[in-house]
């Protein structure tokens, strides 16, 4: 399992990072209104896998446990396929990319302690907020300005959010707080991959953010440690890993075709996703709000990956 693990990842790797390179030194042009949003989409679908496997994980797994591990093997995959041959952590800023490991790293933890302290509709419709921030971060970082129709997806994709769950804004003030707090980190985060993103592959992005990951759940993760103790188990920690890696390179690379509020709603597709997979494998049920929301939510998607496509050949044809 471990081996085919090892494979698997390492071939997933190597084709995004050929794709990173082909981009990078050949001046290969792709068309960033579709290969973006695709992008974006699949690791909607991997985030999806990877949620159903901490769904399914038992109570006894924290989240210093659930981090710890995410965060090791995702380390240790990388390292493997891309360290044999040179220094894999050489990239370019590196305090940049120490802070961005850290900022994700927080908004990590925020949302799956917001999931254990409030009912997770609760907490995915406040997370999914990011998409806001990350659009006043690269306001504030990059004086990046929106349209009112680009605005008018964020609120949709927002409310469609909201519908899917029922406007369910319970629970404690404390845990809606660390979610607020979480979709902060995250609209942080992926604005500042916009800068990464123009000397640094998804791999090294990922690489720190992993390293920032361990050196802060790995002192919690000692004091209280949680071994997987059967087959099954093992095979679930292995996929987590897996779904991880693969979702977060799939996302980083994104951003290389998509600014960070754009990917923040394509990502929204998650929730859709995440939905179904409940419905389908875990006997949730399937009322209208879930058909409702989910369509408000995928029409926006789709409006704002049109705009962006008119947007660019606009841009094209007055240049011509």
């Amino acid at each position: 399992m471990a081996c085919y693990l090892k494979m698997a990842s390492g071939f997933l790797l190597e084709r995004i990072e050929m794709v990173t390179q082909a981009k990078q030194t050949r001046g290969v042009q792709l068309d960033a209104a579709v290969i973006g949003p695709l992008f974006m989409l699949s690791a909607a679908l991997s985030f999806t896998l990877l949620n159903l496997l901490l769904k399914l994980l038992g109570p006894q797994y924290t989240v210093w446990s659930i981090g710890f591990y995410r965060f090791l093997g995702g380390a240790a995959v990388l390292i493997a396929v891309f360290g044999r041959h040179h220094n894999p952590y050489k990239g370019h800023n590196i305090r940049l990319l120490i802070i961005r490991g850290c900022t994700g790293c927080s908004a990590f933890l925020c949302i799956v302690t917001a999931i254990r302290l409030l009912p997770v509709s609760t907490a995915l419709i406040i997370f999914y907020s990011y998409p806001a921030f990350a659009a006043i971060f690269s306001f504030i970082i990059y004086k990046e300005r929106i349209g009112m129709l680009e605005i008018a997806c964020i609120a949709a994709v927002l409310i469609g959010v909201g519908i899917l769950f029922d406007f369910q804004l319970v629970g404690g003030v404390f845990g809606q707080v660390i979610a607020l707090v979480g979709a902060a980190f995250a609209g942080l985060t992926v604005t500042l991959i916009r800068s990464l993103r123009e000397k640094n592959g998804p791999v090294i992005i990922y690489l720190y953010f992993c390293t920032m990951g361990i050196l802060v759940t790995a002192p919690m993760f000692a004091i209280h440690p949680v071994l997987p103790s059967t087959p099954i188990e093992w095979a679930m920690i292995l996929g987590l890993i897996f779904f991880s890696v693969t979702a977060q390179l799939l996302m980083n690379q994104g951003f290389f075709y998509c600014r960070a509020w754009e990917g923040g709603v394509f990502m929204s597709s998650e929730v859709i996703f995440t939905a179904a997979a409940g419905i389908l494998f875990l006997g949730d049920p399937a009322p209208w709000r879930f058909w409702f929301g989910g369509l408000m939510i995928l029409i926006s998607v789709i409006a704002l990956n049109r705009l962006k496509s008119i947007g660019r050949h606009n841009l094209l044809a007055r240049r011509i």
